[in-house]
């Protein structure tokens, strides 16, 4: 753990979420971000950071492959709050080659077609997002794999140069589904059909009972194989 990153957890011990979130904006003026893939996790963070008009900026990275389920959930986060979240799209350039070239869905065909999707769709929007900014907050929970629980609630990146902080790391499913119905915050329906974690329709499914949390990401390939860079370091698979 870098210093600044030890210094924040040093700050947020004994604060509840929302408290942690404004000693964060407080602390970083203008230079804290969050990330939200409008899941379980994220529906929540965001809610804290809107609902207490925290001055945080909240972004989405836009691939062009979501599902209509997400984009639903986006419109009425919007309605329900009247706060913005901005969208980060991929470079068109960079898009249109790889598409002219390969087609809409190379990613099935190798793992390296399909991380040069990612890293286009996803990896280079992040970057853009992320730079100037001090924190970065995620929705990752600890239960969420095996990898997340050798986390910390308070990282270092070394890949984005940024420190992280996960501010609901340590709650359960269960509480984030209950803060979820407490607060009458809109949801992914898809998480009531077996994805646990949504990200690009063509690149997830549901779950079958007892399957790993991200069974559904990248199906096809081998567990070993399943990461894109989006959280580099203690996590080798991928969140949002």
């Amino acid at each position: 753990m870098s210093k600044v990153a030890e210094h924040i957890n040093q700050r947020i011990q004994g604060l509840s979420p929302v408290e942690a979130l404004a000693e964060m904006a407080a602390l970083f003026p203008g230079e804290v971000i969050f990330s939200t893939s409008f899941g379980w996790e994220d529906q929540v963070i965001t809610h804290m950071i809107f609902k207490n008009n925290l001055p945080i900026k909240v972004f989405t990275l836009e691939t062009g492959r979501l599902f209509p389920e997400t984009y639903y959930v986006w419109n009425r986060t919007l309605e329900m709050y009247g706060k913005p979240i901005h969208a980060y799209y991929p470079q068109h350039e960079a898009l249109q080659a790889m598409v002219n070239a390969k087609g809409p869905n190379s990613f099935y065909e190798s793992v390296e077609n399909r991380k040069e999707c990612c890293q286009i769709r996803k990896i280079e929007p992040l970057k853009r997002a992320l730079q100037g900014n001090q924190l970065w907050i995620t929705g990752i929970r600890a239960e969420q794999s095996l990898n997340r629980q050798f986390m910390d609630s308070v990282e270092w990146d070394e890949g984005n140069q940024i420190v992280k902080f996960h501010p609901i790391y340590n709650w359960t499913l269960d509480e984030v589904k209950q803060y979820i119905a407490d607060n009458n915050i809109p949801y992914n329906i898809l998480h009531d059909r077996g994805f646990p974690s949504i990200g690009c329709a063509p690149c997830t499914r549901a779950i079958q009972p007892g399957e790993d949390f991200r069974a559904g990401r990248w199906w096809w390939e081998d567990q070993s194989k399943k990461e894109c860079g989006l959280h580099v370091g203690h996590d080798n698979l991928i969140k949002e």
